[in-house]
């Protein structure tokens, strides 16, 4: 293993923690992988804070602090994957600590999503399986799938357009209840409840949910509390948004 500073290993321990804390990785899992990182490099022994907004790490038995922020974050399952291959071969001896770091560094800059196309269209074929699946008819999936898409494609252009956090549920949830009364009124559909239903499921924070509970029972209070926040008031916004519609018709 070759000699590292400090601040070389501090700068990667950053770089990996940041990639996965933008990713939604859980924060337990962000700090075993930077400990195992240090550990790795020359048996340092790594102390960091983790929370949704910034990463604070420094190294047992020294001054040195480093943090960086959180500034953006999304659902990328891949790259925290990534990240924990590449940790699994550095502690394996088959990365050099340069080479974890350049790799990193790569990973960051890369943008790893899938077409908007695919996602509009996985989204639409979620909302009609998990209609039929929730107990709909199905000579409803064709119009929960045409909805369920509609409705994801204005969530997820929405973000940009916007650009404030929760209002884009609430536009897609919007959308989502007026399509379906309406379609039942004019003879289109049957049951205007499953459609809704069906249509905000891939609005539901599923992994926000989940990472809450995770990190809660890790002691990890604050970020658990954070995220569950975070998820609950997205939860509400979708709940404002089909409540509305039916406030109106």
């Amino acid at each position: 293993m070759e000699p590292v500073s400090t601040d070389f290993l501090l700068e990667t321990c950053l770089l990996a923690g940041k990639i996965m804390m933008e990713s939604s990785a859980e924060m337990y899992r962000v700090e075993d992988t930077m400990n195992r990182i240090a550990l790795a490099c020359g048996n340092y022994r790594l102390v960091s804070y983790v929370t949704q907004t910034g990463l604070f790490v420094g190294l047992d038995g020294t001054s040195t602090i480093r943090m960086v922020q959180i500034t953006r974050r999304s659902i990328n399952l891949e790259k925290v994957s990534k990240v924990n291959d590449l940790s699994r071969q550095f502690v394996a001896g088959t990365l050099t600590p340069t080479e974890l770091l350049q790799k990193l560094q790569q990973l960051d800059q890369e943008k790893i999503f899938f077409p908007m196309s695919w996602q509009i269209i996985s989204a639409a074929v979620i909302s009609g399986t998990l209609m039929i699946l929730f107990g709909g008819g199905w000579s409803d999936l064709l119009l929960t799938t045409v909805i369920g898409g509609a409705a994801y494609a204005v969530y997820y252009y929405s973000v940009y357009v916007f650009r404030i956090k929760f209002l884009s549920e609430f536009f897609a949830a919007l959308l989502i209840g007026v399509a379906a009364i309406l379609s039942v009124k004019l003879g289109l559909g049957t049951n205007q409840d499953m459609i809704i239903i069906g249509c905000v499921m891939p609005l539901v924070p599923g992994v926000q949910i989940t990472n809450a509970i995770r990190d809660l029972l890790a002691g990890h209070y604050l970020s658990g509390v954070s995220r569950g926040t975070e998820a609950l008031i997205t939860a509400t916004m979708i709940a404002f948004g089909i409540a509305i519609v039916f406030q109106i018709f």
